[in-house]
């Protein structure tokens, strides 16, 4: 990525971050931390930078990841002390072994019998994953194959670490009342699964939770020693629309330029279509009128009251319903789109344009693939 003087020189599409958004947002969730005094453990899924994680929890801290990609990328860092949170596969754990024998603390997820006898004699650590209403992976906090996975991990000479959940449901909802209560449900949940398992003889000493919705928004983290939130530190619409933040909190744009006029449309057009921006829709569902995204000065990041309609593959459609737009957004000038959804978005990008005030203040690279 090569650094220009400013955001009008870039190359579009392109993908602007926020530092002054992206530093509040994380002192935010670093204070709620503090208030419930649980350890923060950013899931970099969402930025998947380097830079990124140093600047929540510094070189040492602990991360989650989603991907063997992400644990590599981050361990060749330095950092240590590694969750990979999603279901490993027998056929990854010979990849796991090479991160563990380099010195990482890693900790994978299963909910199997399965895998746990794959794992046997490789001396690796194991979260249980728990179901706490999301009903994606994990067994019930008080279901018997819980012992029965522990059982396999233990007897294969590895460790049961402890517990890990994710309240996915939390997105299903913008009542805040409701938001609490899928918090309490995930805590419980997880606390009831380490108390099963310690009263077999495991220790599992962690118990780990998180959405960005329930730690944003739990009231009791008793029996909890980790949450994981990964969306908070850019934020997006998707979160937006569910009162978890607000636009002066998004920190995640992406540059385009307008490439044409469609005046018998009633249309212009960017080059920012569904690769750039992603087809993901789901901050819809609570914000009418979000489409595929917020358009916003590019300068100054002030809504314009446009969102982009449409898309096709390199294509973003902005439908008007005041054709004075065509003057005031001519072929060539740039506007900036607030995403949907951060993940989906920043997964097109090989990195990041950082701004403070409009200006460009520095490039972060980030790590794509599997």
């Amino acid at each position: 990525m090569n650094f220009m003087n400013s955001i009008f020189e870039l190359e579009t599409p392109c993908l602007l971050l926020d530092l002054d958004r992206l530093e509040r947002n994380i002192g935010r969730f670093a204070a709620i931390a503090t208030q419930h005094r649980v350890t923060l453990r950013p899931h970099l899924k969402t930025l998947k930078s380097i830079e990124a994680a140093l600047l929540t929890v510094g070189k040492d801290g602990p991360i989650t990841v989603s991907t063997l990609a992400e644990a590599e990328y981050f361990s060749a860092a330095g950092f240590r002390d590694i969750v990979y949170a999603v279901g490993i596969a027998p056929g990854k754990l010979s990849r796991a072994k090479r991160l563990v024998s380099s010195g990482v603390d890693l900790k994978l997820l299963t909910d199997s019998t399965a895998v746990a006898r794959a794992a046997s004699g490789l001396g690796m650590k194991f979260l249980l994953e728990v179901d706490c209403g999301d009903e994606r992976g994990g067994l019930p906090m008080n279901s018997p194959h819980l012992l029965a996975v522990a059982k396999e991990i233990s007897e294969g000479g590895n460790i049961v670490a402890g517990v890990l959940t994710h309240a996915g449901h939390s997105y299903s909802t913008n009542d805040l009342n409701e938001v609490k209560k899928i918090a309490e449900e995930e805590r419980r949940s997880a606390v009831g699964a380490a108390a099963l398992l310690r009263s077999a003889g495991y220790p599992a000493p962690i118990v780990s939770i998180g959405s960005t919705p329930t730690v944003a928004f739990g009231e009791n983290f008793n029996g909890v020693t980790e949450v994981r939130a990964g969306v908070f530190m850019p934020f997006d619409l998707d979160q937006m629309s569910r009162g978890v933040c607000s636009a002066d909190d998004l920190a995640l744009s992406v540059l385009t330029t307008v490439i044409g006029h469609n005046r018998e449309a009633g249309r212009i057009l960017v080059d920012a279509g569904g690769l750039a921006l992603s087809k993901d829709i789901s901050a819809s569902g609570f914000l009418v009128g979000a489409g595929y995204g917020h358009v916003v000065d590019a300068k100054s990041a002030i809504s314009l009251g446009l969102v982009i309609d449409g898309v096709s593959q390199e294509h973003g459609k902005i439908n008007l319903a005041d054709p004075t737009w065509f003057e005031r957004l001519p072929v060539g000038s740039q506007v900036r789109v607030f995403p949907n959804h951060a993940c989906f978005t920043a997964a097109a990008y090989p990195g990041y344009h950082l701004i403070k005030n409009g200006d460009l203040a520095g490039q972060w690279n980030r790590v794509n693939g599997w």
